[in-house]
């Protein structure tokens, strides 16, 4: 949040006497997009609405699509499970227990292909939420929509694939950060090559604030990510305008409502400078930065969680007025677990009253203007560029993964708004104020114990039904494709269409790069 002693109580046009209109807003739709990427905003197309969504089987993710899409959802957001994130297949001793619960378990091409079902996947837009094994996943959803019929060019969606924030904040990495960059470049490289509808890289700063960074942290650090992805596909010999319209950014919405909007307008100008000055991209479209947003998730309580429906509603309100292309609103009950279908559906309903009541779609940017949105958009500009300087001295953003000063940033800062939460310097409503002796129980998904029964037999009867050799002989020209630093997509959809596991891609990778183990920081 904005701490007290960097805000005033009024403030007035002397607090935007060096904004040049024409420089640092112009109107929506032109450089530097501070104030929206389209001219006309929401009333030319809504933000899509999508609903993170994924439990247990494909069997039972499916339905749950089908209810959503039933009831409004615009486009799909896949969650999947912590066993799948790190690359391991049901049957692995890791995933005991674990398998479905986080979100749906995917193993094979099969069950990408249960969990599609009914799903024509040329006519939706698909966004999934991995990184780590994110280049197998992908090579399943394509080879799913090929069975459909479907073409590669009209596939919309995007792949959230930012590797370097899980060094920073979600520690879901697999090999080390250098190949692991590499693989993210291959996908890119692919995508501008085949897929041109398709967004490779979503720059993720939502699971860095979740760790417990501060707004302009979140800011700085997934900028600086998008900007590394930017350096190492140049540096692959790609033209910074074949790829750079394509890329896409996921940022978290807190609770702080004014300092979250100047965030979103904030982002959009250091893209655009960045990208046109530092860059030289040439192509308006690069210049853009499209985001999807998800409300902050570690502001939800599990203490009076009706409360947390008010929380979302303000949180998906700042998104919209920051200028969001797309947006899950968080569900009341997932401080307790995976949000039921009463929960979902109203946590959809909050983003369609939001749409379709208020009428705020109406006006493009309508807090552009304000003398505290403005001055406060400069302010988180201006941190923004002290962290790239610090950045650019620890020699960049993989030299300062390894060296720990994101992760030492971080814990500092989660730190100090502990702190102050223990001393009641900022109150959360339920928590440390407001609090009630007795609270109604509230009904909780149960993820089945025979979902994870259900996934190992699935994996068992792929592996008896599918041809051993020939899935031997795609898993080595994968290993050869990483072996003379080629780009491995084509390997990867290869092994894909035999039938190979997620667990047995990633461990032919594991033979050429070997895994990661961070250091410790303190």
């Amino acid at each position: 949040m904005v701490k007290e002693e960097k805000i005033k109580a009024v403030y007035t046009p002397q607090d935007t006497q060096n904004l040049d209109y024409s420089r640092d807003l112009g109107n929506p739709g032109e450089y530097p997009y501070t104030r929206g990427i389209h001219n006309t905003m929401y009333r030319g197309k809504l933000w899509t609405m999508r609903q993170f969504s994924g439990f247990g089987t494909p069997r039972e993710t499916n339905r749950r699509y089908k209810f959503l899409l039933e009831r409004g959802q615009t486009g799909l957001s896949v969650a999947f499970d912590m066993p799948t994130l790190m690359g391991l297949d049901a049957d692995h001793p890791k995933s005991l227990g674990e398998v479905g619960h986080c979100g749906v378990n995917v193993c094979t091409l099969k069950d990408a292909e249960i969990l599609f079902e009914g799903i024509p996947l040329s006519k939706i837009s698909t966004s999934m939420t991995i990184n780590s094994p994110a280049a197998m996943i992908w090579g399943m959803y394509m080879t799913t929509a090929e069975k459909q019929g479907a073409k590669l060019h009209e596939l919309r969606g995007t792949l959230q694939n930012d590797i370097l924030k899980e060094y920073i904040a979600q520690k879901e990495f697999i090999y080390p950060p250098e190949p692991s960059l590499k693989l993210v470049v291959d996908t890119i490289e692919f995508a501008a090559k085949h897929l041109p509808q398709w967004n490779p890289v979503s720059v993720s700063g939502y699971h860095i604030r979740e760790a417990g960074s501060t707004a302009a942290q979140e800011l700085a650090f997934t900028l600086a990510d998008g900007f590394a992805y930017v350096e190492a596909s140049i540096e692959r010999g790609m033209q910074v305008d074949e790829f750079a319209p394509r890329l896409s950014f996921f940022f978290d919405c807190h609770n702080d409502f004014f300092e979250e909007i100047a965030k979103f307008r904030a982002a959009r100008r250091i893209w655009a400078r960045h990208m046109k000055e530092r860059y030289k991209a040439k192509n308006e479209r690069s210049w853009w930065l499209r985001f999807h947003t998800q409300t902050a998730g570690c502001t939800l309580t599990s203490q009076q969680p009706e409360n947390n429906i008010v929380r979302v509603a303000y949180q998906a309100l700042a998104a919209v007025l920051g200028g969001t292309q797309s947006l899950h609103t968080n569900s009341l009950d997932e401080t307790l677990g995976l949000p039921t279908e009463r929960a979902v559906q109203i946590a959809l309903r909050t983003q369609q009253v939001l749409a379709h009541e208020t009428n705020i779609p109406e006006v493009s940017d309508p807090l552009g203007g304000s003398y505290f949105v403005e001055s406060l958009t400069t302010q988180m500009e201006e941190e923004a560029e002290d962290y790239f300087k610090q950045i650019d001295e620890e020699g960049g953003v993989v030299a300062a993964i390894k060296n720990g000063f994101f992760q030492r940033e971080i814990a500092k800062a989660a730190y100090e708004h502990q702190k102050s939460v223990d001393e009641k310097k900022e109150i959360i409503v339920g928590v440390n104020e407001f609090v009630e002796e007795t609270e109604a129980p509230v009904e909780i998904l149960e993820i089945h114990p025979e979902y994870e029964e259900e996934q190992r037999k699935s994996v068992a009867e792929v592996r008896r039904t599918r041809s051993e050799r020939n899935v031997n002989e795609k898993l080595k020209l994968l290993q050869e494709a990483a072996r003379k630093e080629k780009n491995v997509m084509p390997a990867i959809l290869e092994a894909t269409r035999e039938y190979a596991t997620l667990g047995e891609m990633i461990d032919a990778l594991k033979d050429v790069y070997g895994e990661y183990q961070e250091p410790v920081v303190f």
